[in-house]
């Protein structure tokens, strides 16, 4: 049983692999990366460079080749609408970044509820104009205070589950 909590979550992947792999994806990111990190017993040195990695990853790649692609993609009628909708749902969303630039981002991509993450993050930069090298390391700076106040929220709940159920249903 202690076992099967993690392996629900990471299926055949040895837990380092499943927290970059969880932390590559859309919406769950380092926010839902770490978490599986910390209840599975990995330690808190290991979990957040690794989870910070895998966030990280798909970030240059969405800076740079979103307005390419965008280019290209307009040309078909349902993608222009699909742009349309995400491009004027991240200008709602992003009065902080449009006031403070670089810093607004961090604090926009920092905080870790849904839709907040480095992917709409890197959207964003690129929405409201910011130099994608700003992009890229607002990014990584949001990321990192991301992950700090995961690490905490997730040692918490720990800490919590085991209080309450005791030792016996989490990994070692």
């Amino acid at each position: 049983m202690k076992q099967a909590i993690v392996d629900a979550v990471t299926g055949h992947l040895s837990l380092p692999l499943a927290t970059v792999v969880l932390a590559t994806l859309p919406i769950l990111e380092l926010r839902g990366a770490l978490p599986v990190a910390i209840f599975g017993g990995m330690p808190l040195w290991m979990a957040y460079p690794l989870a910070v990695f895998g966030n990280m990853a798909p970030i240059p790649f969405i800076i740079w080749f979103l307005e390419p692609a965008t280019k290209v993609l307009r040309r078909s009628r349902l993608a222009d609408r699909f742009f349309e909708w995400l491009f004027a749902r991240t200008r709602r969303k992003g009065k902080q970044i449009e006031k403070y630039e670089l810093w607004g981002l961090v604090i926009f991509v920092a905080i870790p509820l849904p839709a907040t993450g480095a992917w709409t993050g890197a959207v964003a930069g690129h929405v409201f104009g910011l130099a994608p090298f700003k992009t890229l390391w607002a990014c990584f700076l949001g990321v990192c205070l991301a992950g700090l106040i995961m690490i905490v929220v997730s040692v918490l709940a720990r800490e919590t589950f085991v209080m309450l159920f005791g030792e016996g249903l989490l990994p070692p």
